[in-house]
């Protein structure tokens, strides 16, 4: 048996375009463009790869794109002031803090610094106990991507028993979350996990968000599961993930692959995220599929 590939580039694609449909429809309906503010603090190569990204396809699907960039020495104070001055900015629908910031920084401080209606990251403390009350709000992207791809898919989720292996505040931990809110059985795995193989084998959905390379062979998945591996690592061999992909796809039913899977999905997702802040922020919503909050503070 071979895994069908659960394709995220094409799942992305549409998610764009129907992003820049959104948009479009907004500016229609006499709403001015969602704005992106990405905030970069530093030169690291893999996130500046990543925000022009996220800034190229923001102005794809007809964003404005509001970038802001201060260099790696900037304290504390300096970031605090430029969050908190885009997030009173009228023009900025979503906030986009990019991580890890240089290590003499408070990252949890500066992110508790952004409006939930405007944490398009969905990694706010209010946006979090949302997501754990089971009330409508910004979901993290990487998560809410994960979604999409088994929603494209059909992947049937009530009652399905998932594994989740990761307890990231980013990924593992909504991920969770989001499947439970879909009436999956959900185990998390982590580090402390005992005999993480034959916990895994239990699933029908498997989730590996764990960072490390490799780490789930065809030993820890039941035949016919659908794996989607989140994890990414550059290596002599190129990009790999954290599932050891050839071997499961013998095992598995379906499984994404690295890259293509589920990276394409995390800007897509935060495309939407950004549209539905900005109907949200300018009291027009229609087709909106989650409500955000709409108090912005001045």
């Amino acid at each position: 048996m071979t895994a069908r590939v659960i394709d995220g580039k094409a799942v992305a694609r549409r998610v764009r375009e129907e992003v820049a449909a959104g948009v479009a429809e907004l500016v229609a309906a006499g709403g001015t463009a969602p704005g992106l503010a990405t905030v970069l603090v530093g030169d690291d190569p893999a996130s500046e790869v990543y925000v022009r990204n996220k800034r190229r396809l923001s102005v794809e699907a007809g964003m404005r794109d509001l970038h802001r960039h201060l260099p790696a020495d900037a304290g504390q104070e300096t970031v605090a002031a430029l969050v908190d001055e885009v997030a009173a900015d009228p023009a900025v629908s979503g906030i986009l803090l990019q991580l890890p910031l240089p290590a003499h920084l408070d990252a949890d401080a500066l992110v508790a610094r952004i409006p939930a209606a405007k944490d398009v990251d969905g990694l706010t403390t209010d946006n979090a106990g949302l997501l754990a009350r089971g009330r409508p709000g910004l979901r993290p992207c990487t998560p809410a991507g994960v979604m999409a791809l088994l929603d494209e898919y059909e992947v049937p989720l009530a009652g399905a028993e998932a594994v989740v292996v990761g307890r990231s505040v980013l990924v593992g931990r909504p991920m969770a979350q989001l499947l439970l809110a879909r009436n999956a059985t959900v185990t998390i795995c982590h580090s402390r996990t005992r005999d993480l193989a034959e916990v895994c084998r239990r699933a029908d959905v498997l989730v590996v968000a764990a960072g490390i390379p490799g780490l789930v062979g065809a030993d820890a998945v039941k035949p016919g599961a659908v794996v989607v591996d989140v994890g990414i690592h550059r290596g002599e061999d190129g990009l790999r993930g954290d599932v050891d992909h050839d071997p499961v796809a013998e095992v598995a039913g379906a499984l994404t692959p690295v890259p293509g899977g589920v990276g394409p999905m995390t800007i897509a997702m935060l495309l939407a995220n950004t549209l539905a802040a900005a109907r949200a922020q300018q009291g027009i919503e229609q087709g909106v599929e989650q409500e955000v909050p709409r108090e912005v503070p001045a």
